[in-house]
């Protein structure tokens, strides 16, 4: 299917530089709260600009209610300090220049914007330029409680990717790939949401849907799994809709796989990655995921190209 126009201007834009650049780039560098205020009553250590507190008891109960379901899975729990931040105090606690997207830092903080803002907005594309069918999904599934087109849905759902960052990272597990570690913040993220807040499922996949279905695949300069390994960082600075497009298809591939194995395929995985320190060669890879985690976590690998 060709790629709208419209849309081709949106995905061309910095959302997916971000999520790439925030793993190397995004540091702390005021480790003391006190201008902010602590939340009291949950698990995980949670501070809010002023004006704030519902964002952040709200995002808090979520990282909670996450961190608490995948212990249960795994025997394993991250630690975590939340901080949900107003655009004046945005860049008092993080180098990370762009206002609105989530990211977890080196020093075990995940950080979210507590208001809406230019840079989600800047991915609401105008509907009566957009196919219908595809105008009313994004309608349906993104309007607030105005009736206005709000990407918060989407953005928020982010927050539980970079905490599936935490999770293998302070979980210590060998992810073998680069685009390994991305498809295992996703899964984490699709499982949780299924399971636990399956009404917000739409909010989560229409995005992806939208531009795997749109993007003319012979448009882009890289398209395997290769390619991305060995221009990882190029692809995220010089060609961010070519990595939206990778990470898309990551978010479509967790949903499958969760389809496919439900909460099962997430243990399996990460017991698989505990264990599996060594790095492997893709024919080793590919068969450790068929038969220590599911077919269809193999098939992101075999079946990439088709």
């Amino acid at each position: 299917m060709k790629q709208p126009e419209i849309l081709k201007g949106h995905f061309q834009l910095t959302f997916w530089t971000c999520i790439l650049s925030l793993f190397s780039a995004s540091t702390l560098f005021a480790q003391s709260f006190e201008e902010l205020n602590h939340l009291e009553g949950n698990k995980t250590k949670t501070y809010y600009s002023n004006g704030s507190k519902e964002q952040a008891e709200t995002m808090a109960k979520r990282c909670d209610n996450v961190i608490s379901f995948y212990k249960s899975l795994i025997n394993f729990e991250p630690t975590v300090t939340l901080l949900v931040l107003s655009p004046d105090d945005w860049s008092k606690y993080t180098k990370f220049p762009v206002y609105g997207m989530p990211h977890y830092d080196d020093v075990k903080t995940l950080i979210v914007a507590s208001e809406d803002n230019d840079f989600w907005k800047s991915f609401i594309p105008p509907l009566d330029q957009l196919p219908k069918e595809l105008a009313q999904q994004i309608s349906k599934t993104y309007s607030d409680k105005n009736n206005s087109l709000s990407m918060r849905d989407f953005f928020d759902l982010l927050a539980i990717h970079e905490l599936g960052h935490a999770f293998h990272e302070q979980g210590g597990l060998t992810m073998q790939r680069k685009w390994m570690g991305e498809l295992f913040a996703n899964i984490l993220l699709h499982t949780y949401i299924a399971e636990k807040e399956p009404e917000l499922l739409p909010a989560l996949t229409v995005f992806p849907q939208m531009v795997v279905s749109s993007t003319n695949k012979s448009e882009l300069k890289f398209t395997t799994l290769n390619e991305l390994e060995n221009n990882y960082d190029l692809i995220g600075q010089k060609y961010p809709k070519n990595y939206g497009w990778y990470q898309c298809r990551w978010h479509k591939a967790a949903g499958e796989i969760y389809d496919s194995g439900k909460t099962k395929a997430f243990k399996k995985l990460w017991l698989a990655l505990k264990k599996q320190n060594e790095l492997l060669d893709d024919a080793a890879f590919e068969k450790l995921l068929s038969k220590k985690v599911h077919k269809s976590a193999a098939n992101v690998q075999l079946k990439w190209d088709e």
